[in-house]
């Protein structure tokens, strides 16, 4: 009897998920973010060539179509595009969708989704913050090819071993406009929106510095923060949990819906929405861990036969019509995975900035804007956004313990 026991399978759980291979994520991202796709814009024929690399990925492993050909097409219409006067019409593009049905017959009824957006700004200027580079492609190695290579390995993975509840995987288009592709798939659900147990959503997930990933809707279902635990026990990342379940990507669309999200992010820096996010500076392995991380999290949610209880009463989203509008400028880059601190810690300034020329440096904190308290990013960009391009204003930042005076002259956007 012991011999039997002995040499039994072991129960399959979070320690028997395949290891991701950063060698295949590399791989997909150098062609997502090669110059032959021209940045993927909305509505180009790169984008196009994107999404048909993404379906045949899916049919490759076997993945259910939900729609012909694995694409749900739309017309992406920009609210902030036709207030900008680029254009009123819409652009005809089309988020991925496969679904990889349940292994149980009693939960193969329920969902989870595993999504991200693969479109990027292209050769357009809309959006972009280098924009004396003109036309030149902007690849988006980081934002959002790896977010994308993350759900097409996850893909991979799972075929290999079906999860007990049927696993949604989503890519959408028009994220960059404004969440347009989750916000179409939402209203125009391949399966009942009640089946959806959770939404896990990958957005710059490509330099992992430091161990340090920053988890967003870890509040929006009550068993999530033991589900994070258990799975990153034996990955030891540094993970710096957020509870809110708005935020500006593609989980937003679902938490509204009701379904509880958590959104992968591996923080901001100096290549965000620039010509110089290019592969070379991605990180394949720290991705890797994030993606093993989230299969983990994927098999702690299927473990359990209770559906994850959804947590509503998050902060409601903050309107940025107005703010958009004034276009000012300061160059700094806000660290989301910093610690609570009393103010905004900046993880570095883009060079040649207002902030860089005031002499502002990454680990500075600020604490206070023009004369009003900072003590986060929402009241670093209330202060911000109350000004104009050309105010010359005064903040006050801790450097190493030292209360600095900083002046600054505000520059414009583009």
């Amino acid at each position: 009897m012991l011999l039997a026991v002995a040499c039994a399978p072991a129960p399959r759980g979070p320690s028997a998920i395949p290891a991701a291979d950063s060698s295949r994520i590399r791989a997909d991202v150098t062609y997502l973010a090669s110059d032959a796709l021209e940045g993927r814009g909305t509505g180009t024929p790169g984008n196009d060539s994107a999404a048909a690399f993404i379906a045949r990925r899916y049919a490759t492993l076997g993945l259910r179509p939900l729609s012909p050909g694995y694409l749900q097409p739309f017309d992406a219409r920009s609210a902030v595009l036709a207030h900008s006067g680029a254009t009123t019409a819409g652009l005809r593009t089309q988020n991925v969708m496969a679904l990889l049905p349940g292994s149980d017959a009693a939960l193969r009824g329920q969902v989870i989704v595993v999504g991200g957006h693969f479109d990027h700004l292209g050769r357009s200027t809309f959006g972009a913050l280098d924009a004396e580079a003109g036309d030149a492609i902007r690849n988006g190695a980081d934002d959002n090819a790896s977010g994308t290579a993350a759900v097409l390995e996850l893909a991979r993975l799972f075929s290999l071993q079906p999860t007990r509840r049927s696993l949604l995987f989503t890519n959408f288009s028009g994220e960059e406009l404004g969440l347009l592709g989750s916000q179409y798939l939402v209203e125009h659900a391949p399966v009942a929106l009640d089946s959806m147990v959770a939404m896990l959503n990958f957005d710059m997930v490509g330099r992992l510095r430091g161990d340090s990933l920053i988890v967003y809707g870890v509040a929006t279902a009550r068993e999530f923060p033991a589900f994070l635990d258990s799975a990153n026990a034996p990955l030891r990342l540094a993970i710096r949990g957020l509870g809110d379940g708005f935020g500006p990507s593609d989980h937003s669309s679902f938490f509204t819906r009701g379904i509880p999200v958590l959104h992968f992010f591996t923080n901001l820096h100096d290549d965000y929405h620039r010509a110089s996010d290019d592969v070379a500076r991605l990180n394949a392995a720290g991705e890797a861990r994030v993606v093993m991380l989230a299969a983990r999290v994927i098999r702690a949610i299927d473990a359990t036969d209770a559906r994850p209880t959804f947590v509503r009463g998050m902060a409601a989203p903050v309107a940025a019509g107005a703010r958009s509008n004034t276009g000012v400028y300061l160059g700094s880059i806000p660290d989301m995975s910093a610690p609570d601190v009393a103010g905004l810690r900046l993880t570095g300034v883009r060079p040649g900035s207002p902030a860089d020329s005031a002499g502002l440096r990454a680990g500075d904190i600020v604490v206070e804007f023009g004369g009003a308290a900072v003590t986060d990013l929402q009241t670093y960009s209330d202060a911000l956004y109350t000004h104009r391009p050309g105010d010359e204003v005064r903040l006050v930042v801790l450097r190493d313990g030292v209360r600095l005076n900083v002046m600054v002259k505000l520059g414009k956007r583009g």
